[in-house]
């Protein structure tokens, strides 16, 4: 595990914010290179790449950027969501948890017979349709999307149950796996440290407010419910990946900062303190600004603060 001083950060900040935004960029970008290398030497005997990580670790933008590099090395590359495969809350069989509510995080919530059926298919070079999931109804949507893999070509299947073999079958003879999270951990000049599932909250609380309708407080009462879900269904199977990336941005709490403290400080550090996040509080406190603005567009930023000009 990594570890970041934000004392670093924001003297980097107030020197040369855009230098610094620029070299973390550049930081990511060579660990995508090398993974992309990496899935090359592979690519005829492991044509499908299953990318796993848990909630906010930038899984969608991580896929995408793969998909883009080896498209311009000449390998044609489609990517997919795990989450089209979802089954909706009001599906008979829903799983919930310890305390009958509805277990979000579940293995259980994919319709994992289609997805097989569509894993062994795409190694094929057989046509599928791939289903869509609206996140706001919780349910599933009537279309689906046309995938037909050609021979030489690549799939790129990203979600939080990728590795799990429950999930994803014997797709392990033909596939390689990727797991993808923050590894980074920040340290403040009292020496506390924000743990890299506090910076994926941040994330999530932006990107939910943007994508998902959900509020703040929602997204943080949820944190137990994830958190358990994580080390029940994710941690156990990330040894089966052959490949790993580290997706923290030395200056992203700098971007979040503005907006996130906005809504936090409204909830109030009483409330924080119930679900035990007033660290992220402390943190952005403590951090210097990043105009959102400035974030590049191809930034895997983007996938929780949103598009430019939004």
């Amino acid at each position: 595990m990594k570890l970041y001083r934000m004392e670093e950060a924001n003297l980097r900040l107030n020197q040369d914010a855009e230098q610094f935004a620029a070299w973390a960029e550049s930081v990511y970008d060579k660990q995508i290179e090398q993974t992309a290398k990496q899935i090359t030497r592979t690519a005829k005997e492991r044509p499908v790449i299953l990318i796993s990580g848990p909630s906010g670790s930038a899984k969608t933008s991580t896929a995408l950027r793969l998909e883009q590099l080896l498209d311009n090395w000449g390998l044609e590359t489609h990517t997919i969501s795990m989450d089209n495969y979802f089954k909706g809350n009001a599906e008979e069989g829903t799983p919930v948890d310890e305390d009958g509510n509805l277990d979000l995080e579940s293995p259980q919530r994919l319709d994992i017979t289609l997805l097989n059926q569509h894993l062994y298919q795409i190694a094929r070079c057989e046509p599928v349709e791939i289903p869509s999931f609206d996140f706001s109804a919780q349910r599933r949507i009537e279309s689906a999307t046309p995938l037909h893999r050609r021979p030489g070509e690549l799939v790129i299947l990203e979600g939080i149950h990728a590795l799990n073999p429950d999930v994803t079958g014997k797709s392990a003879d033909f596939s390689t796996g990727i797991y993808v999270s923050v590894r980074t951990r920040v340290m403040d000049s009292s020496g506390a440290l924000l743990h890299p599932e506090k910076i994926r909250l941040l994330r999530r609380l932006l990107r939910d407010s943007l994508y998902r309708g959900q509020s703040f407080l929602n997204t943080i009462t949820r944190l137990k419910s994830v958190s358990r879900g994580e080390n029940l269904y994710i941690m156990p199977h990330k040894h089966r990946a052959q490949l790993s990336i580290d997706t923290f941005l030395p200056y992203e709490l700098a971007v979040y900062r503005d907006e996130l403290l906005i809504g936090l400080e409204e909830l109030g550090r009483s409330r924080l303190a119930q679900y035990g996040v007033t660290d992220v509080l402390d943190f952005l406190r403590q951090s210097s600004a990043f105009p959102k603005e400035a974030v590049p567009p191809h930034s895997i930023l983007r996938e929780f603060i949103g598009e430019a000009g939004l």
